[in-house]
């Protein structure tokens, strides 16, 4: 027993333990030693055709899950050099290119039969190979986006039970796509959703990682390319309302390219009802956050289309349809002969179905005044709290865009807030500007019936006047002369004698301050100020002395004395570097009228302040015209000799007391005097 025990375990030993071989052992050899050595060998043993099948369907599956692992020898489990390493992923991502192309132009030639295909293209997009998963799931998302572009339909698809429907071959077949095409895009949309959820603002603080936020930026810069191509398809409002909170979110980008998106769809979208979902969300956002937003989140309302919307205008909707209703229920009771009476009925239902057609316009003209209401809504809400910063300025910058659309129960409250806002003195440079130009607006239109004095306003607008220059208020000069424009032509019926002098006045001493190109916009409207007041050509008269002193730093226009001054700033324009202001300032001066040869000035002065800041702008290191180079004067140098000998006779005349006589000192006049009489 124990002889064959000790031969079962060396048997045991030398088997090989695989399902796929088989140990047969042979005869033992006798050595020239005379020993005896056992031998065997392996044989493959045989598999049947199901167990294959399995193994095929396993391999299979692995490839569809992760194509480039199965198509592409994986790399050796020993160190390989970057060379290596860069040739073994590019030749993944060359795989993966291919596959993709492959499959989209499939999709695009026959959308009918391969719309299949978009169920591998969304499996790139779970692509987790830290080699390539990056440049993988970027490829797959773009190709998906640019078929989205091209498949879907401008109109939203609807859903039904199809067992309650008897429909057609063909129209079955058409809703089966859809709905397909419909289930496609919602995976699309909530992969795309989860990669930009990386960089989302949540209460608690979650680090991420430089690459997801770098896939998150790409996602959401696909989801705004889609909502801009494909505004009233399925799920466009739910697109909206996830991104609105980007607009506030940390990464610069990222606000820039969601609100290049809403303003895009402002201004393309004539229906209004994604504005208005849009709007919607912004107003409970602003709400909940407590005006603790950034630019970007009221900015973007500037761009809405409502400046044709009046708010008043609400009870002239129906007043048509209503008309015609009442006239055809009057036919009814007073005709008495059939003939007439059909004849008459068939003409008001004619007209009925044409009023009908308005229905579109209608309920076009609802949207967008609740657009309105809501975007008001916001603006009084800033407006109330007041904050400081930049908000306030793009509110104030809206209420001056769509004052028009203010309702007139809610004029003077909202003019006494802005007057508020002034007087307190807190607002920067450009605030008070929008705010000045609010308010004007606001007093120029239905307003004029509450007779609101827009005295204070003009007592504001006076004292910011000097607060432009060439530093960083420069860039705020455009919208400034564009203000100023308005207010003072526009406007000038409210404005006295001493108020106007005031302002030609002020106006003058601040293009000392300003560049050309501001000089040439403000110069206009001085020119029209000259134009349409004579009494302004007293300021150009150099013997009028007036009966009070000119104060220049006193705030209110009215009691500055400017009728006692002149515009002597006109000679300092006449000397000024720019060729073209120095041809103004002398027709201004001479109060000559435009010949017809000097056409620059003649081009300049019908233009715009706008237009003018525009074309003579410098900013990019040139000029409109082009500067002369100024002459090189002739220096005359002393010799050292006639100098040293001027010093030395200096003491003499300082101790000389004629000099001091008219109480005036000129030693070089005396200098020259000495040395002529030695």
């Amino acid at each position: 027993m124990e002889v064959e025990k000790r031969y079962e375990r060396l048997v045991n030993k030398s088997r090989v333990s695989k399902d796929t071989e088989k140990v047969r052992h042979l005869l033992p050899i006798k050595t020239k030693e005379g020993r005896l050595k056992k031998r065997h060998t392996s044989e493959p043993t045989p598999v049947d055709d199901e167990q294959d099948e399995r193994t095929d369907t396993v391999l299979s599956e692995k490839f569809a899950d992760n194509n480039v692992e199965s198509t592409v020898d994986t790399p050796p489990a020993k160190p390989i050099s970057t060379v290596q390493l860069l040739a073994y992923r590019e030749e993944k991502l060359k795989y993966v290119r291919y596959h993709i192309g492959i499959l989209s132009s499939e999709i695009l030639e026959n959308p009918e039969h391969k719309l299949s295909n978009l169920s591998l293209l969304l499996k790139y997009m779970d692509e987790r190979n830290p080699e390539v998963y990056i440049t993988v799931t970027k490829l797959a998302t773009a190709s998906i986006l640019e078929i989205f572009k091209d498949l879907l339909p401008s109109y939203n698809i609807w859903s039904f039970d199809k067992s309650e429907v008897k429909l057609k071959k063909e129209t079955l077949l058409l809703q089966n796509q859809e709905t397909a095409l419909l289930k496609f895009y919602r995976q699309y949309l909530q992969k795309l959703e989860k990669m930009a959820s990386a960089i989302k603002k949540t209460k608690q603080k979650q680090i991420v990682k430089k690459l997801d936020a770098y896939l998150a930026m790409f996602a959401i810069d696909c989801m705004s390319k889609l909502l801009v191509t494909q505004p009233y398809f399925n799920f466009s409002s739910n697109i909206a309302h996830f991104l609105i909170p980007f607009l506030d979110n940390k990464h610069p980008n990222v606000r820039e390219t969601v609100a290049k998106c809403f303003r895009q769809i402002f201004k393309e979208d004539l229906r209004g009802e994604l504005s208005l979902s849009i709007v919607r969300h912004l107003n409970q956002y602003v709400k909940v956050h407590k005006l603790s937003v950034h630019l970007e989140v009221i900015q973007i309302l500037l761009s809405l289309r409502i400046k044709d919307i009046n708010l008043d205008k609400n009870k002239e909707e129906t007043s048509n349809y209503k008309k015609l209703v009442s006239h055809k229920n009057r036919v009814l009771a007073l005709s008495k002969k059939e003939r007439k009476r059909k004849s008459k009925l068939e003409q008001i239902e004619k007209e009925l179905l044409e009023t009908k057609a308005e229905e579109n316009k209608q309920s076009q003209s609802k949207t967008f005044t609740e657009i309105t209401s809501l975007l008001f809504t916001i603006y009084f809400r800033i407006l109330k709290n007041a904050p400081s910063g930049k908000i306030l300025s793009s509110c104030l910058e809206g209420l001056s865009k769509f004052s028009q659309c203010i309702n007139i129960d809610y004029y003077q409250d909202v003019v006494n807030q802005l007057n508020k806002l002034l007087d307190e003195e807190k607002l920067s440079f450009v605030e008070c500007i929008h705010c000045i130009n609010a308010a004007f607006k606001i007093l120029s239109g239905q307003a004029l019936a509450l007779n609101i004095d827009p005295i204070r306003f003009y007592t504001h607008l006076f004292r910011i006047m000097l607060q432009i220059n060439v530093g960083q208020k420069h860039m705020h000069a455009e919208v400034f002369t564009e203000s100023l424009s308005y207010i003072l032509m526009n406007h000038s019926n409210n404005i006295t004698q001493n108020r106007l002098l005031a302002f030609l006045k002020r106006l003058f001493t601040m293009m000392l301050n300003v560049q050309h190109n501001t000089i040439l916009g403000t110069i206009c409207i001085a020119r029209l100020f000259k134009q349409h007041f004579k009494i302004t050509s007293i300021l150009l008269d150099t013997e009028n002395m007036g009966d009070n002193i000119y104060l220049a730093d006193l705030n209110d226009p009215e009691y500055s004395n400017a009728g006692s001054t002149s515009l002597w700033e006109v000679v300092a324009l006449q000397r000024y570097y720019h060729s073209s202001v120095q041809n103004i300032a002398k027709i201004i001066f001479q109060n000559a009228p435009l010949k017809m040869e000097n056409t620059v000035a003649k081009n300049i002065i019908k233009s715009t302040p706008k237009d003018i800041y525009v074309e003579y702008d410098s900013s990019r290191g040139t000029f409109n015209p082009a500067i002369t180079k100024p002459k090189i004067a002739k220096v005359t140098r002393l010799r050292k000799n006639d100098l040293s000998a001027r010093f030395e006779d200096l003491p003499d005349i300082i101790n000389s007391h004629k000099i001091f006589d008219d109480k005036y000192v000129d030693l070089f006049e005396e200098l020259r005097h000495n040395r002529k009489i030695k």
